[in-house]
């Protein structure tokens, strides 16, 4: 495979890099691009030194899979001309998620719906990837109703910019502000922009984007999303009601055979999932604290953990390009299809 990153010197982008080199991802030749102020610089990929291309070059090197993480701006500009001369993009933005004739793919749950006219293909949102990981499959089995959900997310999700703006809090230093409050040992209900409903478009995303990759616009959701100053991953308080009656110890099976799930559930040994501790660098779906919501019937509460920068945002790109190398379902002859 030919593969491009672009946006290969950001967070995601470099973590992009890493994942693919730590799968050994079968690749011939690799285009690292990025933005004109880092076109010509030097980096490491796999044991070689690669220079920075620019976005034009890189289109005319008609690279097989061109993976984006460089903003949703940069994606609706380039990534048509990505797929107008037959590579697959595979974007990490919002830029193509919500479009309906755009798959927005979890492998776990719908790369089967992949074919080779595919040549925009949408990763969703990190905190959206975490959820329905874990609750995919208990929804095939009793079929979800309701999901009430709050996040505590990290500040590896803003960028750069943000983990830059904690470490100088912690250190006593006034710098450059990523949020419009200090972060450290503080809790902010604000991700994304606010939007006329209320919510902000972090908690609207997930609304929007678990209809669509579960294929199911009857689940009701409903998203609290939380900024809090840690590192290694976000979590999620999930409250899920189905309609069907569950059994707790067949829910625990379920998990611990699902697809991309760690179960870790004892509270009596005080295992939980935890962000640093245990989905940092990992790719796993971490899912513990499960119990019955005595409230009402057929309602299930649990506690799900990974690491935004890998399952949330690179892991998963790499995924949807391995199944699509795996299958044979790229084709840089396909030209006719633009978009």
């Amino acid at each position: 495979m030919r593969v491009a990153v672009v946006g290969a010197t950001g967070l995601v982008g470099t973590k992009m890099r890493q994942i693919l080199e730590e799968r050994n991802f079968p690749i011939t030749e690799f285009f690292p691009v990025a933005s004109p102020r880092s076109v010509g610089k030097k980096l490491n990929f796999a044991g070689k030194e690669y220079t920075i291309i620019g976005m034009e070059e890189a289109i005319a090197q008609r690279p097989d899979i061109a993976i984006f993480s460089a903003g949703g701006g940069t994606s609706k500009e380039w990534a048509p001309k990505f797929a107008a001369v037959g590579s697959t993009v595979v974007d990490n933005s919002s830029a193509w998620r919500y479009d309906p004739t755009k798959k927005l793919v979890v492998p776990e749950i719908n790369a089967h719906t992949l074919t080779n006219l595919d040549k925009i293909i949408a990763n969703p949102n990190c905190s959206t990837i975490q959820m329905v990981v874990a609750l995919n499959p208990l929804h095939q089995k009793y079929k979800i109703k309701r999901i009430v959900v709050s996040t505590y997310q990290s500040v590896t999700g803003t960028g750069v910019k943000a983990v830059t703006q904690l470490e100088n809090e912690r250190k006593g230093i006034e710098g450059e502000m990523a949020y419009p409050h200090k972060i450290d040992m503080n809790a902010l209900p604000h991700i994304d922009v606010f939007l006329e409903n209320g919510y902000t478009k972090e908690e609207m995303k997930m609304v929007w984007e678990t209809k669509k990759i579960m294929g199911d616009d009857s689940i009701k959701l409903t998203a609290t999303a939380v900024r809090i100053p840690v590192m290694g991953g976000h979590s999620e308080s999930v409250n899920v009601e189905f309609e069907n009656e569950f059994d707790l110890t067949e829910v625990k099976s379920i998990l611990e055979n699902a697809d991309g799930v760690t179960l870790m559930d004892k509270p009596e040994e005080n295992s939980y999932p935890m962000p640093l501790i245990h989905a940092h660098e990992s790719d796993e779906v971490f899912v513990g604290r499960l119990r019955r919501d005595e409230s009402q019937p057929n309602t299930l509460n649990c506690w799900i953990v990974s690491d935004n920068l890998r399952k949330g945002a690179a892991t998963n790109a790499v995924q949807i390009a391995e199944y699509l190398a795996a299958n044979n379902l790229v084709n840089t002859e396909i030209l006719e299809v633009a978009s």
